[in-house]
């Protein structure tokens, strides 16, 4: 036992802590009715999941991805970038939407779960106008539905999307998109209940000429909880970014490089005293064989046959070197 005794300050607190009766006291503060709030276990509240970190990791991956989807179709390089993730319910997302929109839905399998892309109508406007070598200044004419060229449009562009954000998604999980569906109303789309919570992450695109379009993926809360530690987790990137858009562009560079290509007809042989004796006009047989060599700056590359087209001299590759 431990010979150690209290001191007198010591025991002075621990009398002045105990009431008349000998129980112990608590200190009661004053809470005013306003500052309280219920709490439901098992609501969906976005504050026990902390900070979503890798799934902003995840979408600036999206963003940069996206670039070589659009580019194609735009034939200039957009500008995307990623915004913050925003917690609604459903029905406050609605309420600023318009009542045509492109809204694809797809299932993660893996999550038992689903997702919603959204894509602007004038965004779709203008995709289709470029597609087919319009402006992209083009001023959008509001409508009540797609044009079938538009859909079409629309198809290509999510197919493409789809295929980024699942390579985005590689390193925290793999995932799978399934019973993709279509619609142009929210009020249609068999997502979410109205009052059920959805995580926002969108994506703004810059262009020349028009104002910037927005990009919105829904995740319905309980479709991430299952994940909300990993996705709480600071993730390491395991496969390296691979910019498709810059990686087309040096690919195209490096293809237009002029390379000097020569054909070696013969390889005569002589002594050093006709070498020697060699002067202008001097006429030196060669023999051609069959299987002209082709070299390539330099290196032995391809075997050729000797030939005409259209009165001009040529050759007919008719094997590579290993």
């Amino acid at each position: 036992m431990s010979s150690k005794k209290l001191t007198q300050d010591e025991v002075d607190a621990l009398i002045s802590s105990l009431d008349k009766d000998g129980t112990a006291s608590s200190t009661k503060r004053a809470v005013a009715e306003q500052d309280v709030r219920e709490f439901t276990f098992g609501s969906d509240d976005l504050s026990l999941l902390g900070d979503y970190y890798a799934l902003r990791v995840i979408n600036e991956r999206f963003a940069r991805l996206a670039r070589s989807v659009f580019q194609p179709m735009l034939r200039v390089q957009p500008r995307i970038a990623s915004l913050m993730p925003k917690v609604q319910t459903f029905d406050e997302y609605c309420v600023d939407t318009k009542p045509l929109m492109s809204l694809t839905t797809s299932r993660i399998d893996e999550l038992r779960g689903s997702k919603m892309m959204v894509i602007q109508p004038e965004f779709i406007s203008t995709l289709t106008n470029a597609y087919y070598g319009g402006d992209l200044g083009l001023k959008y004419k509001a409508r009540n539905e797609f044009t079938t060229t538009e859909e079409r449009v629309i198809e290509i562009i999510t197919e493409g999307l789809n295929a980024m954000l699942l390579t985005a998604w590689q390193d925290l999980m793999p995932l799978t998109f399934s019973d993709q569906s279509r619609e142009e109303n929210l009020q249609f789309a068999s997502f979410v209940d109205g009052s059920d919570t959805v995580i926002i992450c969108s994506f703004e695109v810059q262009l020349p000429k028009i104002e910037p379009a927005t990009i919105d993926i829904l995740y319905p809360l309980q479709t991430l909880k299952p994940i909300a530690a990993q996705l709480r987790s600071r993730m390491q990137s395991e496969v390296i970014d691979d910019d498709l858009t810059w990686r087309e562009r040096l690919e195209r560079a490096v293809s237009q490089v002029r390379l000097p290509m020569n054909i070696r007809l013969s390889k005569p042989k002589v002594s050093l005293r006709q070498l020697l004796e060699m002067e202008t006009g001097d006429v030196f047989p060669i023999h051609l064989r069959e299987g002209l060599t082709v070299l390539v700056q330099g290196h032995e590359m391809f075997m050729a046959d000797i030939g005409e087209v259209g009165g001009i001299s040529a050759i007919t590759i008719t094997k590579k070197m290993d």
